[in-house]
């Protein structure tokens, strides 16, 4: 049990690491812990360097650094108090034994130049106050060290000596460490760096959202996005498994819904094909009625029987054309076909139930034969279905036309009537499964149609696919 407590733990710290919010929050805690903390350290480490190279530097000097020279010399000028000018000149003689790459000279309390070892320059044999400021101007800050002191402790009581080194014997040349301009380039980069962190991280976030967003684009063979491959377990990497989640489950609705309509498309034929005996029984009882002596009652009401068993009969057939064309088993040949011909030998089929209905028939069609690539039996259902909407929902105009218009090259046939109209019919529906069975045929034929409908009747036109844009502006 304790074992699994630590594991569960274990997971949620390795996930807390791995997590998008804590990378960000580090950066940021970082970046705020950069004043307090870096800045401080920086110096300490700043100083710390500057004190290594120094002491590197003081070990690879000859005499030592200008302080130490300084030191020394003011402090033999000190222990000459009350000496003699030979005692003077003997320490000089000392220290320039000891330091031969000196110079030395010193002046008495009455201006006199008494000693000069190893001088480069030509120095006053008395010096004025002129003579003093000129040195001192010339020699402060020049590329030679120059000390001076005073002989004793009484200010020009016994004169002053002077000590010159060329500045290369006492001073480093690496001082590039001890300038500011690199701890700002430092700072500068360290900050730099923190940047560079942030940018690279949002650019990694970046790139593998923009993966996540190409994958959902992308579909494979059933139109769906192909699952992506889960890289980190972090806020992205658990997006990425509900994606991959989705994708299943879209899968497998897309599985149920085909088994779903393989079942409504057998259950519809099934049923089709059992509705059809008891309506033949029906039909053949009403039949036998006919011959049976009726009154005039009894031989209307079995009338509407029988128009009520074709129209069901009718209903039945399309159901089943209809579930065969949306599986993609209903048989199309497409040949070149005189459509007009097709249109008169149907209508001369329907007219005596038209004449029987008291609809006006005005049919105008061209001798020209009007030539389509269609399918014969496919055309043939597409007017039935057509001629056998005017009679059952528009009958009550009592008229119906079929007719051609032309303009220029493009024709299309139109079949008309005065019924209430319906208003919602569509192309991409129609009104009914025998229009769905007419769309269905028109769009396999490569022909487009249109319904107009109105109060004052319906129109219907059925031209070729590529004169659809131009009847459509037509109309």
């Amino acid at each position: 049990m304790k074992r699994d407590k630590k594991e569960r733990r274990a997971r949620k710290g390795g996930r807390f690491f791995q997590s998008l919010q804590s990378r960000y929050l580090l950066i940021i805690l970082s970046a705020f812990l950069f004043v307090p903390i870096v800045f401080p350290v920086a110096t300490i480490l700043y100083y710390l360097l500057g004190v290594f190279v120094q002491q590197q530097d003081m070990q690879e000097l000859k005499y030592g650094n200008t302080s130490q020279i300084e030191q020394m010399f003011h402090q033999q000028a000190a222990e000459l108090s009350g000496a003699s000018n030979q005692h003077i000149s003997d320490t000089m003689h000392k220290l320039r034994e000891r330091y031969p790459d000196a110079s030395f000279f010193w002046v008495d309390g009455e201006g006199e130049t008494k000693l000069e070892l190893g001088g480069q320059i030509e120095l006053p044999a008395i010096w004025s106050n002129e003579d003093s400021i000129q040195f001192m101007k010339e020699y402060t800050g020049s590329d030679t060290f120059t000390v001076l002191a005073f002989i004793g402790d009484k200010p020009l009581g016994q004169g002053f000596m002077a000590m010159q080194l060329p500045r290369s014997l006492v001073q480093s040349n690496t001082r590039l460490i001890f300038e500011a301009p690199f701890y700002i380039l430092f700072l500068i980069l360290v900050f730099l760096f923190f940047v560079a962190l942030s940018l690279l991280f949002f650019r990694h976030i970046r790139r593998r959202l923009l993966r996540l967003q190409a994958a959902m684009t992308r579909q494979g063979e059933e139109g769906l996005p192909l699952p992506v491959e889960q890289e980190k377990q972090d806020e992205i990497g658990q997006l990425e498994i509900a994606f991959n989640e989705m994708i299943l489950q879209l899968r497998a609705g897309r599985q149920r819904e085909r088994e779903e309509e393989e079942l409504r498309k057998e259950l519809i034929a099934n049923l089709s094909h059992d509705l059809r005996t008891p309506m033949t029984v029906m039909g053949g009882q009403l039949y036998t009625l006919h011959k049976e002596p009726l009154s005039q009652s009894g031989r209307e009401t079995v009338k509407q029987l029988e128009n009520k068993i074709d129209t069901v009969s009718s209903l039945i057939e399309n159901l089943l054309s209809y579930t065969l064309m949306t599986s993609g088993r209903y048989p199309l040949e497409l040949a070149l076909q005189d459509v007009l011909r097709l249109v008169r030998e149907s209508a001369a089929s329907w007219y005596p139930l038209w004449e029987r209905e008291g609809l006006a028939v005005d049919i105008e069609l061209p001798e020209q034969p009007l030539v389509w690539s269609v399918d014969k039996e496919g055309f043939r259902r597409i007017l039935d279905n057509l001629f056998q909407n005017v009679v059952r929902h528009a009958a009550e105009g009592g008229y119906i036309g079929v007719a051609m218009i032309q303009h220029g090259e493009q024709s299309a046939l139109v079949i008309s009537d005065r019924g209430p109209g319906t208003q919602s019919a569509s192309k991409e529906k129609g009104a009914g499964i025998g229009l769905a069975i007419v769309h269905y045929l028109v769009r396999e034929m490569g022909l487009a149609w249109h319904i107009d409908s109105s109060a004052a009747g319906t129109r219907i036109l059925i031209y070729p696919e590529a004169a659809a844009d131009y009847f459509l502006n037509k109309i």
